[in-house]
């Protein structure tokens, strides 16, 4: 019994290994079936990149490509029908071996039954991933990002996954691809891929595909570009909208956040910051029917068109057998070398007697050579000229004889001095000149007869020399050297000359104070030699002006730094520095002739100070290269500065700080400038030996501007050590000119 057992033991367990390998066989089987399907449907489909290089076929083979389409359809459902066939009777067979086992065995039945669930579950899901990654083929070739150029040279192209070289094909001839295309309808399909070395046919679906994408439309056709739209928030009907909360009042009020935008946009506008785009003005297009289109072409092409010159047409003279009437003689020959070679004919007829005697040219290659340097050296170039009269760009001026009366002619001459005169200044009434030389020696002179009245000798050289502007104080400023001088002229009256006699007494000289205060820059002492008051500075002093009342008197010394300009108290005997800080190396100091205004003139600047306040009113940027001289117009309103570059500007205080009108009048240095108190006349001298005399009408109403005319040029003055005329002066109640010169000579100009 225990062997019969054993025996039937072993039966079972090989039917069992027998029944095992029978089922593992046929699962290999369908394993392979469906590996081969997924291989042939991956090999249907490609990137849909590398399908958009191939071009579109005609119209004749897309009406076949139709039809191809239709049998390629109906053979891929009858291979899918096989497919299905074929696992279905796998499927049978495997559930009749399953039943047969049933029978033997429950054991091995609930085992295998296992098996085939969990291998089944496992096919669906590995066709399931297949149709997935349809699009994801892994390219045979794999030199990843390596150029083809690089193989261009070798017999392969690249390696597979296996690390062996993917060797080239053999490329047809075109006459064999082009038989190749007649013989295949199917050829327009296929499509060369150069990374794999392989042509690869394209399916009707993708070729649909690409032609949608060329055309530019959605590469399906069930996709519908103009769906209709879909309103999700549409609430008219809608018993609960997204919010029942009220108004808020915000929406009724108006924003203050964008009245603040719209006053920076309007403030920006206003100010130039932003400019808005103007309106571009269509131009009609039309053309010149019959006329020259070289300014069309030109406004086309935006380029200067240019027309070459028309030559003249031939006459009978460039005939090659012109008749004998055009033919020189010889002695016209001869007589045409005489002549210039401007005026000379540039071409000589003559006869031959038919047109292959006709020799070459004999200026052909120097006429183009010359041409070439032409086009070389000197292309040409329109230039656009605009045909304006000249005369009318002159602005338009009254004439000189509605100006009149001003100086015109030199009416007398004082001499005496026997150096340059530097200075000169003219008494309230007119009736006095005084002058002062680099000689040494002041001089008062008589206007109307030139006779010379009183002579000072100072120990120095003039400077400049200033009258008082009161008539009941004939006396005047003189700087000479680092000393101011006030001198009496002796005019006047006895009360008059009681009180001068006593403003210019100094009982105690007042002496420098070390501590630093007022007195420290000037000392006020007693010149008994000329009865006068000495005022010791410690620096040379160029330049004395009065202050309107008479008792004031600034001097200016250019090297004196912070203490360059002082102002002087004759009845107090008091010496002030100005608190003002001055910018610049000062040139000249002038008293405003209404207000208590102070003007400081430095090289490049001119700066007005008010001397109440302490505090600066304006500044005049002359743009000059150094200012030389000043002079304020007798309203007060106007200024003019000459310099030493020859030009003189004309400022105009209540319309800006920059000129109103720059004259270059002079080729040499302006050495002074002078308004005239009652005519409107100023006038300028330079080292030129020349005065100019300007009309200058200020007019009352502001709208209006100064009227600027030049009218005279006066000469008469000689050179001297390089300088000419040095100082001008205008009679105070007469349009006459004082002018004073290098040469010794001071000359009158009357109208």
């Amino acid at each position: 019994m225990r062997v019969a057992k054993k025996s039937s033991v072993q039966v079972n367990t090989l039917k069992k290994k027998d029944k095992e390998r029978t089922i593992k066989e046929k699962k290999a089987d369908e394993s392979e079936k469906k590996m081969k399907q997924n291989t042939s449907t991956k090999e249907r489909t490609q990137p849909q990149e590398d399908f958009i290089e191939k071009k579109q076929p005609e119209q004749e083979s897309a009406s076949g490509s139709e039809s191809d389409y239709e049998d390629f359809s109906e053979d891929y459902n009858s291979e899918e029908e096989g497919s299905l066939t074929e696992s279905e009777a796998v499927d049978s067979e495997s559930s009749g071996d399953e039943g047969f086992e049933e029978g033997d065995d429950n054991e091995g039945v609930d085992n295998d039954h296992s098996q085939d669930r969990s291998g089944s579950s496992e096919s669906h899901q590995g066709v399931e991933e297949s149709d997935s990654s349809e699009d994801e083929v892994a390219p045979r070739n794999t030199v990843g990002d390596v150029p083809l150029e690089w193989y261009r040279d070798e017999k392969h192209i690249g390696y597979d996954i296996a690390g062996k070289k993917i060797t080239k094909k053999e490329r047809q001839d075109k006459l064999d691809s082009f038989l190749a295309n007649i013989d295949d309808s199917k050829n327009w399909r296929k499509i060369y891929d150069e990374y794999n070395d392989e042509e690869i046919e394209l399916t009707k679906e993708e070729t649909r595909l690409i032609s949608r994408m060329l055309k530019g439309k959605a590469p399906h056709a069930d996709f519908d570009p103009y769906a209709p739209y879909v309103d999700w928030f549409k609430w008219d009907d809608a018993k609960h909208p997204l919010s029942n909360a009220p108004e808020p009042k915000r929406r009724f009020i108006p924003s203050k956040w964008e009245n603040k935008m719209v006053v920076k946009l309007v403030r920006a506008i206003r100010k130039g910051w932003i400019k808005p785009e103007k309106p571009k003005e269509e131009e009609p297009s039309f053309y010149l029917l019959w006329g020259d289109d070289s300014s069309t072409a030109e406004s086309n092409r935006n380029l200067s068109y240019i027309p070459p010159p028309k030559p003249k047409l031939p006459g009978h003279e460039e005939s090659y057998n012109p008749s004998l009437e055009y033919i020189p003689t010889q002695e016209e020959i001869n007589s045409y070398q005489l002549m210039y070679e401007e005026d000379r004919p540039k071409f000589i007829p003559k006869r031959f007697t038919s047109l292959r005697s006709i020799p070459s040219y004999e200026n052909a290659v120097k006429e183009s050579f010359e041409r070439c340097l032409d086009l070389y050296l000197c292309p040409r170039v329109r230039k656009k000229r605009i045909n304006i009269d000249p005369e009318s760009l002159k602005p338009k001026l009254p004439s000189r004889k509605d100006l009149r009366p001003y100086p015109i002619t030199c009416f007398l001459e004082y001499r005496g001095h026997q150096g340059a005169v530097t200075s000169i200044s003219v008494e309230h009434s007119g009736q006095w000149i005084a002058s002062g030389s680099i000689d040494g020696t002041v001089r008062v002179w008589e206007v109307e007869t030139g006779r010379c009245l009183r002579v000072w000798a100072v120990d120095e050289s003039v400077q400049h020399i200033a009258w008082n502007p009161l008539p009941e104080l004939p006396i005047l400023a003189v700087a000479s050297g680092a000393d101011v001088l006030i001198l009496n002229t002796g005019l006047g009256n006895e009360e008059e000359q009681k009180k001068i006699k006593e403003l210019l007494r100094v009982e105690t000289p007042v002496a420098p104070d070390e501590s630093g205060n007022t007195a420290s820059v000037s000392s006020w002492l007693q010149d008994e030699k000329n009865e006068a008051i000495r005022l010791k500075h410690f620096k040379t002093v160029s330049s004395v002006e009065w202050h309107r009342k008479g008792d004031y008197l600034s001097t200016v010394m250019p090297a004196g730094e912070k203490r360059a300009i002082l102002i002087h108290q004759i009845s107090k005997r008091v010496t002030q520095i100005l608190p003002f800080k001055l910018h610049g190396l000062p040139v000249s100091s002038v008293f405003h002739p209404n207000r208590s205004i102070f003007f400081i003139a430095t090289k490049k600047t001119v700066r007005v100070y008010d001397l109440v306040k302490q505090k600066l009113i304006k500044k005049l940027e002359t743009g000059l290269r150094e200012v030389s001289s000043i002079s304020v117009h007798p309203a007060g309103d106007n200024v003019i500065v000459g310099s030493k570059e020859g030009k003189l500007c004309w400022f105009d205080m209540d319309l800006s700080s920059k000129p109103y009108k720059t004259l270059k009048c002079h080729p040499k240095d302006i050495t002074s400038v002078a308004f005239h108190r009652s005519y409107p006349l100023f006038a300028s001298c330079s080292d030129d030996c020349t005065a100019y005399v300007f009309h200058g009408m200020v007019y009352a109403d502001l709208n209006q501007n100064p009227l600027i005319v030049p009218l005279e040029i006066l000469r008469g003055h000689t050179t001297s050590n390089g300088r000419g005329a040095l100082d001008c002066k205008f009679h105070p109640r007469q349009p006459w000119l004082f002018t004073a010169g290098s040469d010794s000579l001071i000359k009158l100009y009357c109208h």
